[in-house]
């Protein structure tokens, strides 16, 4: 059998791994075990607990990216700066050993720093982008990843060159969840139609903050049902992240459910997109780090 190694997607509030033999997915891993429920300093322990017999009689190679390598997380990992490739991504990475006698490293993440511009940070994103590129072999393409903090990013030459970060997953729980906008609600339903009005109130010239509005009173002048109310509001906000720096076809990366609003919206907006799943994305790029780690080892990188 070829080589066993683990990958793993260790974030904010959800624990992912893969077990690998080569490029081949032998078992998978999920755990509601993100960084906020590991105490510092048991990473290690907590790891082992995941993972298992993965590593009870075997100290197979830990792959990790994700929020694992920030402030919070096992190892602080400095990003790595624009433009970013897989070799700076290999060369910023951290490498150490488990308890256990596995051999891991952590995947750095990225920064942006424009000059006059808003500084911007990613981890984890950069692997699935790195996977896009190899499953559909494209050097140039731009693509969004969905999310709590969605990721929008342009990579030239298979080489990440720009990305932004937009609050959106996370924006509209704070405001559905605590907010006027979302109070005394009943449960929601899937309504296409109001999630495509809040697409199309998007596109108007104002605030952010004055479309918001626009959630509370169309709903008190009947126009919008109490029950449609959260896809309005997703609309609205996934509305306003396709502005003018979204020109041809755009990629869109992540589960089936993430990018079925976003695809929705942009043809609503005459954007072409193509869906691809995040999961997939992710561990080709991992496989492709691994396999450049491996080489490097053995003299051949």
């Amino acid at each position: 059998m070829k080589w066993e190694w683990i990958a793993v997607d260790w974030g904010t509030s959800n624990f992912r791994a893969w077990l690998m033999a080569g490029d081949d997915v032998l078992d998978k891993r999920s755990a509601n075990c993100g960084l906020l429920h590991v105490k510092q300093g048991q990473f290690d322990g907590t790891l082992k607990m995941l993972l298992d017999e993965w590593v009870t009689n075997a100290a197979p190679t830990i792959a990790m990216a994700g929020m694992v390598g920030s402030q919070q997380g096992w190892y602080e990992v400095d990003y790595c700066p624009l433009p970013a490739s897989a070799d700076s991504l290999l060369a910023h990475s951290k490498t150490f050993t488990t308890s256990w006698g596995s051999e891991a490293w952590i995947v750095p993440g990225l920064r942006a720093s424009p000059a006059g511009g808003i500084p911007d940070v990613m981890r984890g994103e950069e692997v699935q982008l790195l996977g896009l590129a190899i499953l559909e072999d494209i050097a140039d393409f731009q693509a969004i990843l969905p999310g709590t903090h969605s990721k929008h990013v342009a990579v030239e030459n298979r080489q990440i060159t720009d990305f932004s970060t937009y609050m959106t997953g996370e924006l509209f729980q704070v405001l559905i969840s605590h907010s006027l906008l979302g109070r005394g609600l009943p449960d929601a339903v899937i309504d296409d139609s109001a999630f495509l009005l809040g697409v199309e109130a998007s596109q108007r010239h104002a605030a952010l903050s004055q479309l918001l509005f626009s959630t509370r009173t169309r709903r008190l002048s009947g126009e919008l049902p109490a029950e449609s109310v959260s896809d309005y509001l997703s609309g609205l906000l996934i509305g306003t992240e396709f502005g003018a720096d979204c020109r041809g076809l755009v990629w869109l990366v992540g589960s089936a459910a993430l990018t079925r609003r976003y695809q929705l919206a942009a043809t609503a907006l005459g954007i072409k997109t193509r869906c691809i799943d995040g999961d997939c994305c992710f561990i080709a790029g991992m496989q492709s780090l691994q396999q450049r780690l491996t080489e490097k080892h053995h003299g051949q990188f």
